[in-house]
Formats: structure tokens, C-alpha cells, sequence
């Protein structure tokens, strides 16, 4: 009798210990991350994955864009772009033409006559000048009325110094010297300088040459 309990009381704890250990290993599954390879922790893990090497790609991509930018600023700063000033796009063509460049200075031809053209553009137009006066003596070009000191200057400047010279432009001439008289332009055709030169150079007087000879006028 005493056999038959000590054998129910060691399988009951044999039992116990089997039962024990089922739980603290179904404990320990529990706890344990499992991951397997159909699963949503597997395509997550992927996703990170791919996501990380696009964003390293696209990294080193900028990287090497920054230094093709800088290295070509630098080559611009080193070597600035010239703009030439003097060329200007042809309305209705792809060509580059010089544009209408200046010709004394900083006067730009105008148009004076009102015929849509510019007058005094070509030097084709420009009156045969001097380098100096004859035997070093110019005339005194303020004997012609509207030459004062100043335009009688600008005038030796541009090769002018004899009545004759005057009295033999032609009409484009005089439209060329208009265009090109810094701050006097027009002042040739204005004050009729051709009918006052050809007296002039012919030895004649006019009555504004009188003033100037007695000293009424400078």
C-alpha cells in the first residue's frame, strides 16, 4: 500500500516538472522575435533596405552635381565671360552684326532730317579734313555767326579750319558734321555756316563778320 502511494506521488511531480517545463518553454517562444522569411517583418526589413541604398545613391549623386557646379564657377570666376558691347542681335535673324558704333567720341549719329535714316554713319559722308591749319594759320572761324570759342575748338578738333573748307561741303557732309558736333549738333544746317563761309573764303564780309571785327561780339 505504501509502494502504490510513493508511486502516485513521484508520477504526480514527475507530472508537475513536465507540465513546468511545457510552460516556461511556451514562455520563452513567446518572448523570442521570430522572423520569417514570408513575413510582415521581413518585407519591412526589406523596404528599410532598399530605401537606405536609394537615399546613399541619390547622395553620392548630389555630391558629384556639387562639384561639377563648383568646379565650373570657378572656371567662370577665373575666366570671366566677355559681353561684347559693340555687337547687337539683327532683328529677324540669328546672325550678330556690329551696331551702330560711334564716331567722335561719345556722340551717336542721329537722325536729323527726319527721313527714318541715320544721318552721319559712314565716314564715306565725313568732310576731307586737315591735320592742321595751312602754314599755321587757321581763319577765324567765329567771324561765321553760331561758331563761338568752343564750337570754333570742336571744329579744329574735327580738321576744319579754313572758310573754304566749309563753303565746299556737300549735303551729306553738312548732315555728317551735324550728327557730329558734341553738343552743338544741327548748329551747321541752323545757322547757315555754307552761305556765311562762301563769303567769307570769296573775301567778302557779312554783317555779323563786321561785328565780330570791331569787337561787339567776343
Amino acid at each position: 500500500m505504501s509502494e502504490m502511494i510513493g508511486l502516485l506521488i513521484l508520477a504526480a511531480l514527475l507530472g508537475l516538472l513536465v507540465g513546468w517545463w511545457i510552460w516556461a518553454r511556451g514562455r520563452d517562444g513567446a518572448t523570442a522575435p521570430v522572423v520569417s522569411s514570408g513575413g510582415a517583418d521581413a518585407v519591412a526589413h526589406r523596404q528599410l533596405s532598399d530605401d537606405l541604398t536609394r537615399c546613399r545613391t541619390a547622395q553620392e549623386r548630389s555630391a558629384a552635381r556639387i562639384a561639377e557646379l563648383e568646379a565650373e564657377l570657378a572656371a567662370r570666376v577665373s575666366t570671366p565671360d566677355s559681353t561684347p558691347s559693340a555687337f547687337a542681335a539683327v532683328p529677324g535673324g540669328d546672325s550678330m552684326a556690329p551696331a551702330a558704333t560711334e564716331l567722335q567720341g561719345d556722340v551717336a549719329p542721329v537722325d536729323l532730317d527726319g527721313d527714318g535714316e541715320v544721318d552721319g554713319l559712314s565716314d564715306a559722308d565725313r568732310p576731307a579734313a586737315l591735320a592742321e591749319a595751312r602754314g599755321g594759320q587757321p581763319d577765324d572761324l567765329k567771324r561765321i555767326r553760331g561758331i563761338g570759342p568752343k564750337l570754333e575748338q570742336l571744329c579744329h578738333s574735327l580738321g576744319f579750319f579754313h572758310f573754304d573748307q566749309i563753303a565746299g561741303w556737300t549735303d551729306r557732309e553738312i548732315t555728317w558734321v551735324d550728327a557730329n558736333l558734341t553738343g552743338f549738333k544741327g548748329r551747321v544746317s541752323r545757322d547757315n555756316w555754307m552761305e556765311q563761309a562762301k563769303a567769307l573764303a570769296a573775301g567778302s564780309e557779312t554783317e555779323f563778320s563786321r561785328r565780330v571785327d570791331k569787337g561787339d561780339v567776343y
